[in-house]
């Protein structure tokens, strides 16, 4: 650990997450690690019953615990929610002050701008005309802001990210790597003879507050309108989303997802890694689909879904199993068929 890291108290961090302290309180902590990492000064973390005897031979000087894995012989920070506690515990720790290192002598930055002091932009950023940042924001190396682009205070933009003009990023938003915001949806109508002939996209992106974006996503601008993430969402790295789509609140989009135009997300939905989804479609609030799943009809609120085409993930997984016997029920089926055709015949046949 670090020297210049700040530490906290083991009871400092209990009442940061409302939980729990079983032994010494006045433990310093200035980090977190895994249990096989973990060393003195750090805290560690289990999430179930199997992990115990290795959290207490850990050389970790606490350990975060669920409410029915307490140790014996070690401090312990004891959470209902213990993975919750873990991620906001990490997070705390690993937090620095902004710094604002002003802008760097490559940026270029367009006509009007509106851009506060204290900020961060990087090397080879290029703003266009009528850019507003917020207060604290980072922009990395070669980010790219076009025109008339809104960003929120304390947001922050890595490297080679790019949004395109008009779109409008709300506060506390990570866009991770090569990020594309506002590129032109998907539009074409094309003639009898095959051609094809671009629809213009003059539409927008909004990016509501604490979204976090994974490296190389798409959210592509509505062809009229707006295509909106809102408040919460987390996606994750290569996910596109395409022209008009609308995702609610706390969703999550696993690696690879793949929304088509027009479809709006209800609260908390739950993509799992390279599912698609068709356009012009609503999934309700709460709607959870397995990696992989093809989704092709609107769902209902709740609805878990699996397979391609998707169907409830009860009956895709006693698909699925049976899926892998075919090859064995074919042979039995045909065995059976052939008892069948002999004891169809008749006593001459047999004969």
């Amino acid at each position: 650990m670090p020297e210049n890291n700040p530490s906290f108290s083991l009871g400092q961090l209990a009442e940061l997450v409302g939980a729990r302290v079983q032994g010494d309180a006045d433990i310093r902590i200035g980090a977190l690690n895994g249990l096989e990492f973990a060393e003195a000064g750090e805290l560690t973390y289990i999430l179930e019953k199997k992990q115990i005897s290795q959290a207490e031979t850990s050389r970790a000087s606490a350990v975060i615990v669920p409410p029915d894995c307490a140790l014996a012989g070690k401090p312990c920070l004891i959470a209902s929610e213990t993975a919750v506690a873990v991620a906001r515990i990490h997070a705390w720790l690993l937090a620095r002050p902004f710094m604002a290192t002003g802008i760097h002598p490559t940026a270029v930055i367009g006509e009007n701008c509106s851009i506060p002091e204290q900020v961060s932009i990087g090397p080879q950023v290029v703003l266009g005309n009528n850019v507003r940042l917020g207060e604290h924001v980072r922009l990395d190396a070669g980010v790219v802001l076009e025109d008339d682009v809104n960003i929120g205070d304390d947001t922050v933009l890595h490297a080679h990210v790019v949004v395109a003009r008009g779109c409008s990023i709300g506060r506390r938003v990570i866009l991770h790597a090569g990020v594309i915001i506002g590129s032109d949806g998907f539009g074409f109508a094309t003639d009898s003879q095959g051609r094809h002939y671009k629809r213009p996209q003059v539409g927008t992106v909004r990016i509501d507050d604490d979204v976090d974006i994974g490296a190389n996503t798409c959210v592509d601008r509505a062809a009229f309108g707006t295509t909106w993430i809102k408040q919460g969402v987390k996606i994750d790295n290569l996910v596109m989303v395409g022209h008009n789509v609308v995702i609610g609140e706390g969703a999550i989009l696993v690696a690879q997802v793949g929304i088509a135009g027009s479809t709006t997300l209800g609260h908390h939905v739950v993509l799992g890694a390279q599912a698609g989804v068709a356009g012009h479609l609503h999934l309700g609030d709460g709607v959870m689909a397995a990696a992989k799943s093809g989704i092709h009809d609107n769902l209902a609120n709740g609805a878990v879904v699996g397979g391609s085409p998707a169907i409830p993930a009860r009956t895709w997984i006693k698909a699925a199993g049976v899926f892998s016997r075919l090859p064995k029920i074919l042979k039995e089926l045909r065995g059976l068929r052939k008892e069948m055709d002999a004891l169809r015949k008749t006593p001459d046949e047999k004969a």
